[in-house]
């Protein structure tokens, strides 16, 4: 009964972390913004960012609990769980953004590029945790689990500030030209 609990988790696992990435359609087109960076663009860099302020926080958390014995293993599948379907739903929207490239300023490009090497290293790490957990239920407070858990904190907050950044510097283009018009239009 255990080993098929075990395996029923690891295949649920599996399956989030394998899943979905190509499954949802791009977005209907946005107008563009007065510096010609893409609404559209802008939008899904800002859902990104909801997912990797997500996982941030939940890779913080289970890196917090690797040092505290009291949780179990389950506590850990199941955030290993939640990690996976932001993950998930990050890549989406990444491939989502990588289908209107092709419509956004060199910057948002750069954004783009910038974001899917750390979202895959998240991923790859994530799957080594969930394989090492599936395995070694027992030794959640030891290494190599604890180095996952602390390697998947650093990346999730890299790939936070990345795009928090770009997010930020998006507003403050558009802000920006609102201003550059607003005295346009003064004189």
């Amino acid at each position: 009964m255990r080993t098929q609990k075990r395996t029923m988790f690891y295949f649920l696992l599996m399956g989030l972390l394998a899943g979905g990435c190509f499954l949802i359609s791009s977005p209907a087109p946005a107008e563009d913004t007065p510096s010609g960076s893409s609404q559209e663009v802008n939008q899904l860099l800002s859902e990104v960012k909801t997912e990797a302020i997500a996982l941030e926080r939940d890779c913080d958390e289970i890196a917090t609990w690797t040092s505290t014995m009291g949780l179990s293993w389950q506590s850990h599948a199941s955030n290993l769980i939640r990690i996976s379907e932001h993950i998930n739903r990050a890549g989406r929207l990444l491939k989502q953004l990588q289908d209107v490239r092709h419509t956004a300023s060199p910057w948002q490009q750069q954004a783009i590029d910038g974001i899917y090497p750390l979202l895959k290293q998240l991923d790859d790490n994530t799957e080594a945790m969930i394989n090492h957990l599936n395995d070694n239920q027992s030794r959640i407070h030891f290494s190599p689990y604890t180095d996952y858990a602390k390697a998947g904190h650093e990346l999730a907050r890299d790939l936070a500030s990345l795009v928090s950044n770009y997010v930020e510097y998006g507003n403050l283009e558009v802000e920006f030209h609102r201003l550059q018009d607003k005295l346009d239009s003064a004189s």
